[in-house]
């Protein structure tokens, strides 16, 4: 017989998406609950009792009070900006040549991107992350030791090569056939491998010529099962830019669409100042937007229209964006959301923003059907949350009027030592 795990505590459930219905249809907490866990997947989520009578072999792990929640997917960041997060004060562009660019230069040496790979996992690990999709830089070795370092731990991870031919430093351009060759390679290397999957990066169109994004549209058409991610709307002087740079197009996502990177898996980060043409495009495609508060405000961006979007029927996902995003931390992320929402008139329930960091950001990468949910079947990636874990969330606890009061102090005060324990693939990481 199989080794069972059961974790015993507070379990989130979702049965429908809290920005389309109702969040108190569609999100529920069982103060009862437990999780039977065997072979890396979720076996029963029920009553706890319940399933301790029916399993009385499992090795019983019990939680009390803390809320047992799916594990945070991240689904935009940029692990090699791991060692330059929070630098002060630029905006996208400078921000790009002052710290990104020379630092992706240094993942030249696999050494140093292996190390940061590693540093990267383990401090999102800690804050709870047990998904990320992230970009690479132009280098294969840099896209190899994400994976590698994802699989060493056990961990779902979606990431690919970026691709850039102009408008960056030499030591960071490729061209269109080595960007098409380079990622064909990791595709067949990696695209579906353990917990692997690839997404098809150009970085954006001021760093990709019509000649590579029409590569990699081939190359996307080729490969249909793979994401492709990029940027989209982020600011305003860099959709001047776009403008400048491709006349023709009739916006931003035009330059994409041209060359046939648009479609249901397509990705799209920020996405903050879209024209009515461009919310229409993306709702018809099912094209999936990724939200990321924290970086829309540390580089002064915008503010994302969550309300807006979501009622178009949008999938989308929560990211810390590392490094433009100021914390590794998911919990924080939420807590910008919802400041975020406040300032546009429509601030988020703490069940709409727990949803979007764990099942919405699992639909926003097509893994929907493996994690994000505790659901029977699904891939056994679970964070533990500790609802009192400093004094001044303890004593907001004690005065809650409901679980939801308890949950919501957390994700607007939590850090790292909210993060009880962190299950990646039914095995214990923290």
């Amino acid at each position: 017989m199989k080794q069972q795990t059961l974790l015993l505590g507070q379990t989130l459930n979702f049965n429908g998406n809290p920005l389309e219905e109702s969040w108190e249809d569609t999100v529920s907490i069982d103060s009862s609950g437990g999780v039977l866990i065997e072979d890396g997947h979720i076996r029963a989520v029920g009553n706890g009792a319940e399933l301790r009578k029916a399993h009385p072999l499992a090795q019983v792990t019990d939680y009390a009070d803390a809320l047992i929640c799916p594990g945070f997917v991240d689904a935009h960041v940029h692990y090699p900006q791991t060692a330059i997060i929070a630098s002060w004060g630029k905006r996208l562009i400078d921000w790009l040549n002052l710290y990104t660019f020379p630092e992706e230069m240094r993942l030249a040496d696999p050494a140093y991107a292996t190390e940061i790979a590693g540093r990267y996992l383990d401090l999102t690990l800690a804050h709870g992350t047990t998904t990320v999709c992230s970009f690479a830089t132009i280098t294969p070795q840099s896209v190899d030791a994400i994976f590698e370092a994802a699989a060493l731990r056990g961990q779902r991870i979606v990431a690919g090569k970026t691709c850039m031919d102009r408008n960056a430093p030499d030591g960071l351009c490729d061209t269109a056939q080595s960007a098409y060759d380079d990622s064909k390679a990791l595709i067949e290397r990696w695209q579906g491998k353990g917990r692997a999957g690839y997404a098809i990066t150009p970085r954006f169109t001021p760093t990709s010529t019509p000649d590579q994004l029409a590569a990699l549209g081939a190359l996307w058409a080729e490969h249909p099962d793979c994401l492709m991610q990029t940027h989209l709307s982020e600011q305003l002087d860099e959709i001047a830019w776009v403008r400048e740079l491709v006349p023709q197009a009739r916006d931003y996502l035009d330059t994409y669409e041209e060359h046939g990177l648009i479609g249901a898996r397509a990705v799209y980060g920020h996405a903050i100042h879209l024209t009515p043409r461009e919310s229409d495009r993306i709702s018809e495609t099912g094209a999936a937007l990724v939200h990321c508060p924290t970086s829309n405000t540390f580089i002064g961006s915008g503010l994302f229209d969550m309300a807006g979007l979501a009622a178009r029927r949008i999938p989308i996902g929560l990211a810390t964006d590392t490094g433009g995003g100021s914390s590794f931390s998911m919990l924080r992320t939420m807590a910008a959301a919802y400041e975020i929402g406040q300032l546009r008139g429509a601030p988020l329930h703490a069940a709409q923003l727990i949803w979007l960091a764990t099942a919405g950001s699992a639909r926003s990468l097509h893994l929907h059907e493996k994690i994000g949910t505790l659901n029977a079947g699904f891939e056994a990636d679970i964070t533990i949350l500790d609802l009192a874990s400093t004094p001044a969330i303890a004593q907001r606890a004690s005065n809650a009027q409901n679980i939801w009061d308890m949950v919501f102090a957390t994700l607007m005060m939590g850090d790292d030592r909210a993060i009880k324990d962190v299950w990646v693939a039914g095995q214990r990481r923290v």
